[in-house]
């Protein structure tokens, strides 16, 4: 379920920036005298007429030169996931905002999502670009994750239909708001302070420029970024007022940081000692049962 990986070390993805394809440059026809008709018009198609090396450039010749949704961290790929997340962002905060509208707290949790994958992104695009790819906006993390959004959708609009009375905006759901920001922020921050050293995989060998990040929100929590999602996720769900996702959230979250935490540290301890014990002394996870 959890999208997210808050280690003091480095970003450790494995794969490079990957810059948009280009077509080889192709020089003029092999044919020395052009024939006329279909022949004449397929020549004038495929010559260079600039044999300048410096300038000699294909141009696309087909639609499909310009790919959409096929992994790659295209321009086009990152245009048209940055314009989706902004679209949905913009609409779901008018939505949320109008006037009369009765499910203020459906649009929020859209908007929410629409601000947590592009911060993703952009965390990496600002401080690790080299490691930076499409699945840096996290909207393809794990069928867990996808399957938890799912659900928490489904069990809202259900609910709504036999159960409308229990979505209507109170205490409770100003209070899961408070969360999701809360969340979101500390999140953020850890992605900032952190910058290269943040990482959406674990590390499994420390390099030589890998150092221990003790400062900013490090200082009061030793993995703020999980803090962060953990927070989000279950304010999301009371800020939806979704009480079997707020239960299953919790139980699932509660179980893979647990786990996730303890083999992390012993990472940690490993590349950096007493230095890491000392720092795990005086600091603390901010989650519940997990010290």
């Amino acid at each position: 379920m959890d999208p997210s990986q808050d280690t003091l070390t480095q970003e450790t993805s494995t794969s490079s920036f990957t810059p948009p394809s280009t077509r080889p440059s192709m020089g003029p026809s092999t044919t020395s005298t052009p024939g006329t008709g279909a022949e004449a018009r397929s020549h004038l198609l495929n010559t260079t007429y600039d044999n300048s090396s410096s300038n000699r450039r294909q141009a696309p010749v087909s639609i499909t030169d310009f790919r959409l949704f096929d992994g790659e961290n295209s321009p086009q790929n990152i245009a048209v996931y940055g314009f989706g997340l902004g679209a949905l962002f913009g609409a779901s905060v008018i939505l949320a905002t109008m006037v009369g509208t009765s499910i203020p707290q459906f649009w929020l949790f859209l908007a929410a999502l629409g601000v947590f994958h592009s911060l993703e992104y952009i965390a990496i695009a600002l401080f690790n670009p080299t490691k930076l790819k499409l699945d840096s906006f996290l909207l393809n993390h794990s069928p867990e994750y996808s399957t938890a959004t799912a659900a928490g959708i489904t069990e809202f609009l259900i609910e709504l239909y036999f159960f409308p009375q229990l979505k209507s905006w109170g205490l409770l759901n100003k209070i899961g708001l408070v969360m999701v920001i809360i969340g979101q922020a500390a999140r953020t921050l850890a992605m900032f302070s952190a910058k290269s050293n943040f990482s959406h995989h674990v590390e499994y060998y420390k390099e030589e420029h890998h150092v221990l990040v003790t400062d900013g929100i490090y200082s009061i929590l030793r993995h703020p970024s999980y803090f962060g999602f953990y927070y989000w996720a279950l304010g999301s769900q009371l800020m939806m007022m979704n009480p079997v996702c707020i239960v299953g959230f919790a139980g699932v979250l509660h179980h893979f940081f647990s786990e996730r935490i303890q083999y992390e540290e012993q990472l940690l301890v490993r590349f950096f000692g007493q230095d890491y014990r000392d720092y795990q002394a005086r600091t603390h996870t901010g989650l519940p049962l997990i010290k």
